[in-house]
């Protein structure tokens, strides 16, 4: 997520013709939030495929990351063996917290990288989300325990500035200055890390100690960044943005919560420093040559202005998670200058730079975006940064009401996200490419950047199953559970059951308190309507089409934006029912990707599959004909449970030979290291 391997000063500058409309979602040319999330207490998930693992998520993972950030763990990877010989222990991030609290400067020692008080501040977000669905008092006291200390850190100093690292290493260098580099320090990335844990703890618990934190960090960041005589700077890495909006959002949203905070709030200096942060990408200093800084290059978004940027480009998770900021940040403010470069942001990345698995990120060299349709197999695809590209997705769905948005969401839960972490929920992998030979998931990692991450994207999901408006409910994934919300000032209660992502059938219930009309709006996968990607940048031959029925009847599929709409007058138990085509589908890349060219991947509703060397020995050898007879069933035993497919191939001899190819997410769990292709050859001249 974070390594900086090799920086290019390479800076590109384009055609950068500026459109003042966007959203075709957004009647008067301002965006706003369309689509509303629902809260935690709304949300009850009662499902066969995402329960266990969300189970797993709270009671083993949550708990695997604090204790590894803790230094509790035995090294599986060579380079950390070394280093906890020449240190006497493993790394302990909670260690760098204490030190700074004794009032420790310039030591020139720190555990872990620059960005490790960042990944605290992430677990505790992502825990924050999982307590609210899952109270657990022995981890909320954990976490209030961590926060102490945190809190004792800042404590030290008298301007309220926390940063581990550059306290310790570079206390000269805060926020990169003075020689110093923020895309290395991350002084503005763990800021901003921290206001998201605090505004996230908040709602969960009601607890302000890290609010506090957060509140006294935010007030001296704006005395010390933004238009001269402060200092030119921004993130060296993008995330902060939202995250400093959310506590924006959090005290607008309760004024009255300000006389629970020690520091003063000035809210509106927190919106002012997210608007800085936006525009200041591209804006190295005056003409006069005053307030100066250097150009951090395409590699962190910053070769030419953010309302000027058409195509994503450079660290995909800095990238994405900067993408994510901007499309909020449109919706809060109406500059629907943000919103058009979301829009080119995510037209770029989904439609020229996505890989089949919702994978972002096809350079390891800076762990970056490649060129269009550069889409190698062997590609990076940071775990990181396909989360990344979830939130970003998820963001642009409130703000156009379109299904689209979603698809590719589903498409990276389902596939590149489930990669990240095995099935016992303590193994973690940070690339996930598209063939492999030996990849193991290891416990921890030097950057151990995607276990919060994962963590994050696992507390938030249960927020995207629904969305609402004034008038309308939108069903968003097909996971089974239970929402209850308000339409129309009417309670209404929907109770989703569904065998997805192994068979297609969903059921809602829906239970209005009294029966007023409104409108259920259901997004139809593209997949299911013949659709695999938005712009086309991958095809597949499925025939099948989708059935919608509302208490029985049959009722036509006419999707608009990707959904769906059914406007009735509501009555208690009516029942809308949706089977989705489950027949194993080939997916083949548009033609101008030359890496996959003559390729197929083979494709099951939402889940992509892969071919194991433990199933299927001879892999490389093997050719697959478009015509061939893909049969899908299910394993109750096999990786926890999964839908397998199976069909005939040819080998190298011409011999057919029955193949066997399991959902790409189980990769490595039921052999490590087990070399695996994704894309299998095309029988020529078919």
């Amino acid at each position: 997520m974070f390594l900086l391997k090799k920086y290019r000063a390479a800076v590109v500058f384009g055609c950068v013709a500026f459109v003042s409309s966007v959203a075709s979602a957004q009647s008067n040319g301002q965006p706003k939030r369309i689509i509303q999330p629902l809260a935690f207490q709304q949300v009850k998930v009662d499902d066969g495929f995402w329960s266990p693992k969300l189970k797993v998520w709270t009671t083993k993972t949550v708990y695997d990351v604090f204790d590894k950030l803790e230094g509790k763990y035995e090294p599986d990877r060579p380079d950390i063996i070394a280093e906890k010989a020449k240190l006497g222990r493993t790394r302990n991030a909670f260690l760098n917290f204490d030190l700074v609290a004794q009032g420790k400067k310039n030591t020139g020692a720190h555990d872990g990288p620059p960005w490790y008080d960042g990944l605290v501040y992430e677990t505790i977000r992502g825990a924050a989300d999982l307590l609210e669905e899952h109270p657990d008092a022995a981890l909320e006291k954990k976490i209030d325990a961590y926060i102490d200390r945190i809190a004792a850190a800042q404590n030290a100093d008298p301007d309220g500035y926390i940063n581990t690292y550059t306290t310790l290493v570079r206390p000269d260098k805060r926020w990169g200055t003075n020689g110093g580099d923020d895309k290395w320090q991350h002084d503005i990335y763990n800021s901003g890390m921290l206001m998201e844990a605090a505004v996230h703890y908040y709602r969960a618990t009601g607890k302000t100690k890290l609010l506090n934190v957060a509140v006294k960090l935010s007030n001296y960041i704006y005395t010390q960044i933004g238009p001269a005589p402060k200092s030119n700077v921004i993130p060296g890495h993008g995330g902060p943005e939202e995250a400093l909006l959310k506590l924006y959002q959090l005290f607008k949203e309760q004024p009255s919560l300000k006389n629970k905070i020690t520091a003063p709030v000035k809210e509106e200096e927190y919106l002012a420093m997210v608007k800085f942060w936006i525009n200041d990408r591209g804006n190295y200093g005056e003409p006069d040559g005053s307030h100066a800084r250097k150009s951090d290059s395409s590699y962190n978004q910053d070769h030419m202005p953010v309302v000027q940027q058409k195509t994503i480009e450079g660290h995909a998770v800095r990238a994405t998670l900067l993408a994510t900021g901007v499309t909020a940040t449109a919706m809060e403010t109406g500059d629907a200058a943000y919103a058009n470069t979301a829009v080119n942001y995510w037209k770029n990345m989904t439609g020229k730079r996505m890989f089949i698995t919702g994978g972002e990120g096809a350079i390891a060299d800076g762990e970056r975006f490649g060129k269009d349709y550069f889409l190698p197999e062997s590609a990076y695809l940071e775990t990181c940064a396909s989360i990344g590209a979830g939130f970003f997705s998820q963001q642009m769905n409130e703000m156009e009401a379109d299904g689209k948005y979603m698809d590719e969401f589903e498409r990276i839960i389902y596939n590149n996200f489930l990669s990240g972490i095995s099935l016992n929920g303590e193994q973690y992998f940070y690339e996930n490419p598209l063939v492999g030979n030996g990849n193991k998931r290891w416990s921890w990692h030097d950057c151990p950047c995607c276990p919060p991450m994962i963590l994050k994207m696992a507390g938030a999901l249960p927020q995207y199953i629904y969305g609402y408006s004034a008038d309308d409910v939108y069903v968003n994934l097909f996971i089974g559970s239970e929402a209850s919300l308000k339409i129309k000032g009417e309670d209404v209660l929907i109770k989703q059951t569904t065998g997805y992502p192994w068979k297609g059938n969903v059921r809602l219930e829906v239970n209005p308190q009294n029966g007023k009309a409104f409108t259920m709006k259901i997004r139809i996968p593209g997949w299911a309507e013949g659709k695999e990607n938005p712009y086309d940048l991958y095809s597949s031959n499925l025939n099948s089409k989708p059935v919608l029925k509302v208490n029985g009847k049959d009722l036509a599929i006419e999707p608009q934006n990707g959904y769906v709409a059914i406007n009735r007058a509501w009555k208690k138990g009516d029942i809308v029912e949706l089977q989705l085509p489950m027949t194993p589908r080939l997916v083949a890349a548009n033609d101008s990707v030359q890496t996959i060219k003559n390729k197929l991947a083979i494709a099951s509703g939402p889940i992509i599959y892969a071919f194991e060397t433990v199933d299927n020995p001879d892999l490389k050898n093997y050719t697959l004909s478009p015509k061939t007879d893909l049969k899908v069933s299910y394993k109750p035993q096999l990786l926890n449970g999964v839908n397998v497919v199976t069909g005939q191939v040819n080998d190298e001899a011409g011999k057919q030979v029955s193949i066997t190819a399991v959902p790409f997410y189980t990769l490595g769990n039921h052999q490590p290291g087990s070399p695996y292709e994704v894309w299998i050859k095309k029988e020529n001249n078919q």
